[in-house]
């Protein structure tokens, strides 16, 4: 059993860890950071939802599927959404090193576009290394998930 003051903190933190994996996935072409980082974060954050509200909330509660209806947790449930987000991600980090490949470029080539008049900003640049690393946080979180779940349900 948590008390008030846990679930109140978690409610608090929790959307700053998702803010903080954001802005750093963001900024991992360019600075230390990435996909990888921001999944650990992300992790985290479910993580300690896991904790304080108990494994069955994020299925029962966020994750409810109307048509399928509340199944057993490691069978159908959320841990079979967590390995096709992982599946899901290594297609798109392999994906992106194909592409290059298609375009005649190195596997894994780096390339930039740089999107003007965005609002919050003026100037944002878009590298390719960002299908990368978007492949690879889906890999971190939906691997770091299903490990979580499937040790946090026994």
């Amino acid at each position: 059993m948590t008390t008030v003051i846990t679930r109140t903190i978690t409610r608090a933190v929790v959307p700053l860890i998702f803010v903080t994996a954001v802005a750093l996935m963001l900024q991992g072409h360019n600075l230390p950071g990435g996909g990888f980082i921001a999944g650990v974060l992300t992790t985290t954050a479910f993580a300690l939802i896991y904790i304080v509200y108990g494994m069955d909330f994020l299925e029962d509660e966020l994750f409810h599927n109307v048509v399928r209806g509340p199944v057993e947790h490691l069978q159908h449930g959320i841990v079979e959404n967590y390995r096709a987000m992982f599946a899901i991600g290594l297609l798109i980090a392999a994906g992106s090193g194909i592409a290059s490949m298609v375009a005649k470029k190195n596997f894994l080539y780096q390339t930039y576009t740089i999107l003007e008049g965005i609002p919050l900003y003026p100037h944002f640049e878009v590298a390719s290394a960002l299908a990368f690393d978007t492949g690879v946080y889906l890999v971190v979180v939906g691997a770091l998930l299903t490990i979580l779940s499937v040790v946090g349900a026994e």
